[in-house]
């Protein structure tokens, strides 16, 4: 057995709290991460996926730059987009109406101290959403490509931050996002194309895929079983609560 598998087999079980937050202003739901990760660094409360949108946002990350930024403030300002600096790892990228953002506020200590495996199992978690809705998704090679493609095009954008071994920030998932936002900026620092999810045979992207709990609760029971290193099927370390 190795030492991450002893640490895992003594870690308890422990509640995931997720949360649909509706629209939520960028800085807004900054503050909120905040208030559950210093919480957590307390010892009170519990983890939480927190689920929302936000209105137009263009956040560049610790790697951005504004040349990032190809809108001017005309632009911008026609289309009601802000502008915000994250601590999150990454370039530039753009949240908005129609995107699925999930903010994970888990403890990766003592039994998960592993970035590069979070980052791969935020990825595992919305392949197999996208999965759900009949979507095709895999990850692809180099730092570059962090985030999640369907074919050629990138479907999800990844970007966290660790203060002692408690995330912030996390996906975003282009759901029935108007791509055309994209065009003031250059996601990742190159120019790749972007898509939303199509709609499959049989499957409705509706006001209710955010607001019955499909995708949320999904991802709410997938970010900590397969974040605590749990196969495909098997039972969370976690137990995990619902709460709306």
């Amino acid at each position: 057995m190795t030492e991450a598998a002893a640490i895992a087999d003594t870690v308890p079980g422990r509640p995931l709290h997720w949360d649909f937050l509706g629209r939520v202003p960028y800085r807004d739901a900054v503050e909120i991460q905040h208030a559950v990760r210093d919480a957590l660094k307390r010892g009170e409360g519990a983890e939480h996926l927190l689920l929302l949108e936000h209105p137009p946002v263009y956040t560049l990350g610790r790697n951005a730059s504004a040349a990032d930024i190809l809108a001017g403030p005309e632009w911008l300002a026609a289309r009601g987009i802000e502008v915000a600096e994250c601590d999150r790892g990454g370039q530039v990228t753009y949240h908005g109406p129609g995107q699925l953002v999930g903010y994970p506020v888990v403890n990766l200590s003592p039994d998960r101290r592993d970035i590069r495996r979070y980052v791969r199992d935020l990825q595992e978690v919305l392949i197999r959403t996208l999965a759900d809705y009949g979507v095709a998704a895999a990850v692809r090679d180099g730092q570059a490509f962090i985030g999640v493609w369907a074919g050629e095009d990138k479907i999800a954008s990844i970007g966290v931050h660790l203060s002692r071994w408690i995330t912030t920030h996390g996906f975003a998932l282009n759901v029935t996002t108007d791509l055309s936002y994209f065009a003031g900026i250059i996601p990742l620092s190159f120019s790749t194309s972007v898509m939303f999810i199509r709609k499959p045979p049989g499957i409705t992207i509706s006001p209710g895929f955010w607001s019955a709990g499909q995708a949320p609760s999904h991802l709410a029971c997938s970010v900590m079983s397969v974040s605590r290193g749990a196969p495909a099927g098997a039972p969370s370390l976690c137990e995990v609560t619902l709460t709306e």
